[in-house]
């Protein structure tokens, strides 16, 4: 496992154990963690993957990162729109600039976000669809209305999505879990949505179920 930096982000990066090359999966870690993080998943998801781990650039305590700033509220976390555009932004440009540098076979990026990173997986889809394979958010929030307009319908119809979200959370409650499936039953072809008895976490049923959505249909599609 290397650490690299791209575009002004550090990153981890594990390349495949069984062969040179591999289909790319970048994760994207929650607010107060970094990059180190969702890396323990690479062993139990496929060992034929590049898996790549950005380190978000907001800064608020040693080994603690964020994409944006958030507030918590009575009625719950809100976001500074206007600061994750300038994180999204930000987010593109290292996604481009890895599929130049790691060039998946047939371009075969696939975007894992947790938590916030979760928002930005949401974020950068609905930004630039063409640009992953599938699409996989976990204990997340989808974003305002006012950020949800996809700048390519069709490709964004066509995209994948794996949604997956704990009935116990009590950081984003399941209920943002809710609210992404309505909105993405009426937009996309292909949803896959699951709940679990479980709190703000990736449990073992997760893994599974990211392990063998990966390796569906979607992997050959």
């Amino acid at each position: 496992m290397l650490q690299r930096h791209q575009s002004s982000l550090t990153y981890l990066y594990l390349p495949p154990v069984e062969k040179s090359e591999g289909d790319l999966l970048v994760m994207l870690h929650g607010y107060g963690s970094n990059e180190k993080d969702l890396m323990q998943l690479a062993p139990l998801l496929d060992q034929n993957m590049c898996f790549i781990t950005p380190r978000a650039p907001l800064a608020f305590a040693p080994e603690m990162y964020g994409w944006f700033p958030v507030a918590f509220t009575p009625e719950g976390i809100t976001v500074d729109e206007k600061e994750a555009q300038t994180a999204l932004n930000r987010l593109l440009e290292f996604l481009h600039a890895l599929r130049d540098t790691y060039n998946p076979p047939q371009g075969k990026t696939w975007l894992l976000g947790f938590s916030q990173g979760a928002v930005m997986s949401y974020l950068a889809a609905l930004a630039e669809p063409r640009l992953f394979h599938g699409v996989i958010a976990l204990s997340g929030q989808f974003p305002e209305s006012s950020m949800r307009l996809p700048a390519d319908p069709e490709r964004f119809r066509h995209l994948p999505f794996l949604v997956v979200h704990g009935v116990h959370d009590d950081v984003l409650p399941v209920s943002n879990g809710r609210k992404s499936r309505l909105w993405l039953e009426k937009h996309v072809d292909s949803l896959t949505y699951r709940e679990y008895a479980m709190g703000h976490e990736i449990n073992n049923e997760t893994i599974l179920l990211v392990q063998g959505w990966i390796h569906s249909g979607h992997r050959g599609a």
